[in-house]
This record gives structure tokens, sequence and C-alpha cells, in this order.
């Protein structure tokens, strides 16, 4: 089973740490053979036990962008981005300079959105729940567009590209591996099996959700005549290094890969500090890998 790690904050760095406390965690995690490196796309932290919306928050383009030089193997990729945050272009442009620049390393993480107090926050329009998804999609067939080399022009519903050429072309071919995330049983289903190689579901909205989820994906695979087993299957785990009854990780790994994941990618409720990352690399890492 694959094992990834997400950095949804950053502690116990602080701004004058930040960059060699990000590129150690990142070498340790590499080094321990994590198979993918995740940091989220927001501006502003989410509350509760990530920290108030002041808390310190890192650029996740960017980020990535520093992950990329500071190691060789892991995948590295959003958990996932919004597609309300930046004109589609743009980002196609960004996950091919990624691609190249990793040495094919990118993942294409985009989701609709949700966050409405950073959208407001930082005077960004915050589209209603159907806009969302029609952007969600205009962006998946911008994507697609422009990962082909097709530089003709490209109209949707909410965006015109008169010459949309993309170089360098991504390294990885046809185009990096698009991972949507979200737990909608429609719509989001349907965009993962038209769109996408792999979907994240999150793993605190319990098993049965998380089971019925995905035969929902099952149905909308047999809807738009995908073969379900092609799309990879991730869940979002958090391990709780502060509360006192956290479950053990091997054994949700375990019941991932009994419910149909194929990949598990962890995220902290505390420090990721020497003692965390060799709990990590020393106990989690190898068993999870050999399920």
């Amino acid at each position: 089973m694959k094992i990834g790690l997400q950095l949804p904050h950053f502690r116990p760095s602080t701004p004058p740490t930040m960059r060699t406390w990000l590129r150690d965690t990142a070498q340790a995690a590499e080094a321990a053979g994590f198979d993918g490196l995740w940091v989220m796309d927001h501006f502003f932290q989410l509350n509760g036990w990530l920290g108030a919306p002041e808390t310190d928050m890192l650029e996740g383009y960017t980020t990535l962008g520093y992950l990329a030089g500071v190691t060789q193997k892991p995948t590295l990729g959003l958990m996932v981005g919004g597609a309300i945050y930046r004109h589609p272009a743009q980002v196609v442009k960004i996950i091919s300079t990624l691609d190249v620049l990793s040495g094919g390393r990118a993942i294409f993480g985009i989701g609709a959105a949700w966050n409405e107090e950073e959208c407001k926050g930082l005077g960004m329009r915050f589209p209603p729940l159907k806009e969302r998804f029609e952007l969600l999609e205009e962006q998946l067939i911008i994507a697609k567009h422009m990962f082909s080399g097709n530089a003709g022009p490209l109209k949707t519903k909410h965006w015109n590209l008169e010459y949309p050429h993309n170089n360098p072309q991504p390294v990885q071919k046809p185009h990096p591996p698009i991972l949507i995330g979200g737990m909608g049983k429609v719509k989001t289903m349907r965009l993962i099996a038209k769109y996408a190689n792999a979907c994240n579901f999150f793993g605190g909205r319990g098993e049965e959700q998380v089971r019925e989820r995905l035969e929902d994906l099952k149905r909308a695979c047999e809807k738009e005549g995908r073969d379900y087993a092609t799309i990879e299957k991730t869940l979002l785990q958090t391990i709780d290094r502060e509360g006192a009854h956290d479950p053990d990780p091997i054994v949700r790994a375990q019941e991932a890969r009994s419910w149909g994941f194929d990949y598990v990618i962890f995220n902290i409720r505390g420090l990721y500090d020497p003692a965390t990352m060799k709990y990590l690399t020393d106990d989690v890492v190898p068993a999870v890998k050999a399920l």
C-alpha cells in the first residue's frame, strides 16, 4: 500500500526556521519511503487544531516548488487545489512547471473549494456551489486541452482562451495525474469518473460514509463507461499525537486497504518534530508499505 505525508501546518517551525524545518522534514520523509508529499491550498489556517486564521500558512504551489528542489523521489501535490483561486490556464502552467522542475513528480490535485472566510478576507470572489462545480469542470477541460499540446482556441461558459499554448509540456505523459478531492455524492463522483486518475476522500467522515462514496464512485464509473479499477483511491487520515486515544495508524491503513483504498495519506495533529518523524519512519511507514 502507498503512503503519503501531508503538511497542513508548519509546527514547530517559525518563519526564520521554516525553510530549514521544511527541508529537513521533507528529506526525512523521503528517506523513510513516503510515496508522496502534500500541502494544503489555503491562504488562511482553518481553525480548530490547525490554528486560527492568522496562524502561519505558506502558499501551496510555491511550497511545492521548494520541495521539488530539496527532494528527489516523492510525488508532490496539493491536497487539494481550489478551482476558484487562480485562472485555470495559469494553473496548467504552474503544474507543468512543477512537473518539469521536479523531474516528473507533480500531482494535479484539484477540488471545488469551500473556504468562504479566506475568499472574503482576501477580496476574492466566492461563487455559489453550482458555479464552483462549473469552474472545477472547466478547469479540468482546459487542463486536458492544454496538456494535449493543442494550442487552438477554447471557449467555455466562464473562460475564453484564444491561444492556450503550454510550453514546456509536463514530463509525465499524457499529463501529471489528476486527483480530485471531495466527497460530494453526485457531482464530485461524476467528475472523478470522467476526468480523474485518482480521488481523495476524508477518513474523518467515518467508515460508513467513506464506503458509501466508493459505491457511488462505482456507479458513476458505470455511467461514464470508465473502469473503476483505473482510479487510484486515496484516503486522508489524521494521526493525533496530542490525544490519549488515537487509533493505531497501521490498523487504520489496514482498514482502508480492506475497504478498497490504494493509498493512505497521513497528517499530524501535533508537532512534526524529530520524535514524531522517527515514529513515522521507524514504525508506520514500513508497516503500511508492507500491506
